[in-house]
């Protein structure tokens, strides 16, 4: 006989905003928590609904990692400043979906240590971390249509600016999402290779048959005017791509660079922890075989570094940050320069 399986019990999450509402709300999802510093607390994790009649809902979210600055500012802007004449559906405006995270300035969360974006589906009665993801895939993935979430390095990683899809094998919504990737108007789109796919936020929404777009927006811990230019950008073209407001999309002035990532040959991971010399800038030329990285050995001096070279041609499209790497941090990241992405 074979063992039923028992229901999913309700998240222990809360939402003090009405999803069904027209107008513009600003509140929180709450998940209630015991601490040392707080009996009976809660997380709050703002959110914003702005909803004008029918349509489309988007779910825009930054902070997945609380250290990816360009998403979580942008979107604590637009929550600011869209209203609800602006929209045809429904906007819902998630800027640090890790807020525990995103206050401690940290990738990770500070309450259990998870990584949100290796944490889906989620578990209700698991971790803070866990709970979190959970709720985003059973009760805020089902309201979206369409999900932009906005990621950058990190104080680890710096990254080109780009929005990215993934190969899916429902073709029509690869070409749906990697049409939004393009539209969102960044110098580069990218058809990305994840290395651990199944517990990312992306593979939750694309396999409720949503369409998803990623980004990656710059990084190391802050960021600039000009990326936040291409953020704040890239987030408009997206919601008038997919009919949530009206306008005409903006490209950025030099002809969009289309990048392919095939396989796990494009990241060039350390084997030894010491002190890292990058040869080349983001941006440049690689050709295989090319040396574009040192690691230097800084407990003793007259020592030859350790190379690094490249395992296929392409452009590097992200570096390490800091200088200091230890054995398993990427250092580089090499993508194909492609004629077209389909």
């Amino acid at each position: 006989m074979s063992k039923r399986s028992t229901p999913m019990r309700p998240s222990p999450i809360s939402a003090t905003v009405d999803f069904e509402a027209d107008g513009v709300q600003h509140g929180f999802l709450k998940l209630p928590i015991s601490t040392d510093e707080s009996a009976w607390g809660a997380v709050m994790i703002p959110v914003t609904v702005v909803k004008n009649g029918e349509g489309p809902t988007a779910l825009l979210t930054g902070g997945n990692h609380g250290d990816e600055y360009e998403g979580i500012t942008a979107l604590l802007k637009l929550a600011r400043s869209l209203t609800a004449n602006d929209v045809h559906g429904r906007v819902i405006i998630v800027p640090m979906m890790n807020m525990p995270a995103a206050m401690a300035g940290k990738r990770t969360s500070p309450m259990d240590g998870g990584n949100l974006n290796r944490s889906f589906p989620g578990d209700p009665d698991g971790t803070v971390t866990q709970r979190i993801a959970d709720y985003f895939t059973r009760y805020m993935v089902p309201l979206a249509d369409v999900v932009l979430d906005l990621h950058s390095g990190g104080r680890t990683l710096d990254i080109l600016p780009f929005g990215a899809s993934h190969l899916l094998d429902d073709k029509n919504q690869q070409r749906q999402a990697l049409a939004g990737a393009k539209s969102f108007g960044a110098p580069y789109a990218m058809m990305m290779f994840e290395l651990d796919a199944a517990a990312l936020f992306d593979t939750a929404v694309e396999s409720q048959g949503k369409v998803f777009v990623a980004t990656e927006l710059g990084g190391g811990g802050s960021s600039t005017p000009e990326r936040m230019a291409i953020t704040e950008r890239g987030i408009r073209n997206f919601l008038i791509h997919y009919g949530l407001t009206d306008g005409e999309g903006e490209m950025p002035a030099e002809p969009q660079i289309y990048l392919d990532m095939p396989d796990a040959s494009c990241y060039v991971q350390s084997e030894h922890t010491g002190l890292l010399e990058l040869t080349l800038a983001l941006g440049d030329t690689v050709s295989k075989g090319q040396v574009i990285a040192r690691v230097y050995d800084m407990t003793r001096t007259g020592a030859e570094p350790v190379e690094y070279r490249a395992q296929r041609d392409g452009l590097l499209v992200a570096r390490r940050f800091p200088a200091l790497v230890n054995m398993g941090d990427t250092l580089a990241v090499i993508a194909e320069v492609v004629e077209s992405l389909d």
